[in-house]
């Protein structure tokens, strides 16, 4: 199925790969799209869109598997602040539902930060624009195409031996 963000892509000239996956509403967690499409979840990147407060958005592109860290988000984009967008406001401000979201051909051009990680793959996946369906091309690509900075998004994982580490 042709989407916004593959044809966003072609208008680029930019290589990618389609990947269509059966969608389920009630769990649209990035790493069991990663599990359906036949990908690591390091490598099936989630697209948020957070706010650094009234009219200030900023898209985060980060691993499935991995948690943002909204301080070195804010710090990354130069934000006092950053906090995920309200759930009702993510379709009137990207054009996309929850599942779905792409930076490509969403209604305004927000900055965009992707996690550091992303660089260390030969091909990373990120949805097309619609649930079901996953673009797949080179983090360069990606990168050049959206327009993108890189920077360390994710929460720092607990150290075994941490007290992080263990349950309250």
């Amino acid at each position: 199925m042709k989407t916004n963000g593959a044809r966003f892509l072609e208008n680029l000239g930019i290589a990618f790969e389609l990947r269509e996956y059966e969608v389920d509403t009630e769990d649209l967690s990035a790493t069991t799209v990663a599990k359906k499409i036949g990908m690591p979840a390091e490598q099936v990147f989630k697209t948020l869109l957070t706010t650094g407060g009234p009219g200030t958005y900023v898209f985060a592109v980060i691993p499935g598997n991995a948690e943002l860290d909204f301080k070195k988000l804010a710090r990354a984009a130069g934000l006092r602040k950053a906090e995920m967008t309200p759930l009702k406001d993510v379709q009137p401000l990207t054009g996309y539902i929850r599942g779905g979201v792409t930076v490509f051909g969403a209604k305004k051009n927000y900055p965009v930060f992707v996690d550091e990680t992303a660089i260390l793959f030969d091909k990373i996946s990120v949805s097309a624009g619609t649930r079901g369906t996953q673009l797949i091309l080179s983090p360069d690509d990606y990168m050049r195409a959206a327009q993108a900075q890189t920077a360390d998004l994710t929460k720092d994982l607990p150290h075994a031996g941490s007290p992080e580490g263990h349950a309250a």
